[in-house]
């Protein structure tokens, strides 16, 4: 297999005792993967997927090592096949690597995207992996579900003990607020309190597993300080790697890239004098990896399934101009072709033309290639979830704001990130979050010109914007139509109808004329300093 990075990770102590005798070197490997929602590879099968993870396990295996899964969550929901099976294919799937190698889990957001509990409590009850939680409870009514759920977890390997807490975020931060997953905002302060349960029961070592932001893992992270036997922290959320570095006074942190594309290897072992000492390898899950044979026959069971229900899935809906890269790291990222297909589809989608559009791009779900035929299960993987949408009006100063939520924080793959259309905007990312908006650009006559701030002006957006997800505060003052027009039907009618007329779908992003532009400071200007429109 490729490795992208290898990390070494040592725990402060060790230097003093750098060499391990056999007898203290555990043997002991943790694979972590979060933020799932296929049970095979994507990007056209070259990257990712749980089968090449297997064939990770056993290689691992072969060698000797006792490996443990750690999974940061945001795997039930969203994908195609949650719609019809609530996410049950993924605990057949996750039950399967159990089986392999033991396996713990946080949940994420996502496992709470249902307003009632019967998903969690049918997934719980069919999973024999184990479910971790620290800031929050099951109170779903099923006393043996809610008791599933596991607080301060302990696991023994060769005469030392390893302990765990778990964090998921609350709905302030971007989670979900449900009665029947209670979730504790204080992420610091219960992870002091677990890891000070843990220390009085005398573990030798301490893992944080997460679905948290990254600079809330730092925040903990920090708590090594004080306590030594804190070796590091693997989470979820983000969808892109991340790594921040272990040192005397922070915990490694350690997150993979989303459906499994790439994964973390982390030994750990023991010096003389009992302190944990780890290091760490991100794995890329490439097609130099080749997916486990005996994982695929239940991957193409679940698909055989997908098939009977959906028979049309694979049939042929239109024709892609060229090659549409609709991977999350870069729809996440940048404006792209299959973004500004989708988001153009939504200015007619209420019979009068609308002048502006916005979507997050984590609405997008397919992280995937799309080339040559399009098939309708490319607008099935797309889209999740429901995606209905509103119109309302705003003024150029309140959508102005509003955009601002979009180019906010630090890091790769943020799910905010939008895609747009009817205007253009350009973004200095140098400036403090919430006004790095520098010019934000409607048509005119032959050219653009800078939006006017108290002319009024009508914006669609889905409805889980409208209600304030991933943190876009529309105005509630101001008349907005009811939910309708369903997303992923209006990007099917717009292939079909280009398809009838002979049309293949998809223009290139334009590099001189961009929707969305990074402002230059070295030459001081946005759009090259063009106002022309083409």
């Amino acid at each position: 297999m490729r490795i992208l990075l290898v990390i070494s990770l040592f725990i402060a102590g060790c230097a003093a005792n750098p060499d391990l005798t056999p007898a203290e070197s555990s043997g002991l490997t943790f694979i972590h993967l979060n933020d799932t929602y296929r049970l095979g590879a994507v990007e056209d099968g070259k990257r990712g997927g749980f089968g090449r993870v297997v064939t990770v396990i056993r290689e691992l295996q072969a060698e000797g090592r006792d490996v443990r899964i750690l999974h940061g969550g945001d795997f039930l929901y969203p994908s195609l096949e949650s719609q019809l099976w609530n996410g049950l294919q993924m605990v057949d799937a996750f039950n399967y690597m159990d089986a392999l190698a033991p396996m713990y889990v946080v949940i994420g957001n996502h496992e709470l995207d249902r307003r009632t509990p019967e998903h969690l409590v049918n997934a719980v009850r069919a999973s024999n992996f184990d479910w971790l939680g620290d800031n929050y409870r099951f109170v779903t009514g099923d006393s043996e579900v809610d008791a599933a759920l596991q607080s301060a977890f302990t696991i023994d390997y060769a005469g030392k003990t390893i302990g765990f807490f778990a964090l998921v975020l609350h709905a302030d931060d971007g989670g979900n607020d449900r009665d029947y997953a209670p979730v504790d905002k204080d992420y610091l302060g219960n992870a002091k309190r677990v890891i000070e349960q843990l220390e009085a029961r005398g573990v030798d070592a301490i893992i944080g597993v997460t679905h948290l932001h990254l600079w809330q893992d730092k925040e903990i992270a920090a708590l090594r300080t004080e306590h030594p036997k804190l070796a590091f922290i693997v989470g979820g959320h983000e969808h892109e790697p991340e790594f921040s570095p272990l040192s005397d006074s922070s915990a490694a942190v350690m997150k993979g890239a989303s459906n499994a594309r790439v994964i973390w290897r982390i030994d750990m072992s023991f010096d003389a004098n009992g302190q944990p000492r780890i290091e760490g390898q991100m794995l890329d899950m490439d097609s130099s990896v080749v997916p486990d044979a005996d994982y695929t026959l239940l991957d193409n069971e679940w698909r055989g399934r997908l098939l009977d229900k959906f028979p049309f899935l694979e049939a042929r809906v239109g024709e892609a101009a060229f090659p549409f890269d609709a991977t999350e790291e870069t729809i996440r990222n940048n404006e792209t072709v299959w973004g500004n297909f989708i988001v153009d589809q939504m200015l007619t989608a209420f019979g009068e033309p609308a002048d502006f559009a916005f979507i997050n791009s984590g609405t997008l779900r397919i992280d995937d290639f799309i080339s040559e035929d399009i098939a309708f299960e490319d607008i099935g993987r797309t889209f999740g979830f429901s995606s209905f949408l509103r119109y309302m009006t705003m003024t150029g100063a309140e959508f102005r704001q509003v955009m601002e939520a979009g180019f906010r924080g630090t890091g790769q793959s943020k799910g905010y990130f939008p895609q747009i259309a009817g205007f253009r905007v350009c973004v200095d990312r140098s400036r403090e979050s919430g006004s790095r908006i520098v010019s934000l650009q409607v048509p005119v006559e032959n050219g653009w010109q800078e939006i006017d701030t108290d002319a009024e002006y009508m914006v669609v957006v889905p409805d889980f914007l409208y209600r304030g997800g991933d943190g876009y505060q529309l105005p509630r003052d101001r008349p907005a139509s009811r939910p309708g027009s369903e997303l992923k039907y209006l990007v099917l009618d717009g292939i079909m109808r280009a398809q009838a007329r002979g049309e293949a779908i998809g223009t290139p992003v334009d590099p001189a004329n961009p929707r969305i532009e990074v402002y230059e400071a070295a030459v001081a200007h946005c759009f090259n300093g063009n106002s022309t429109l083409h």
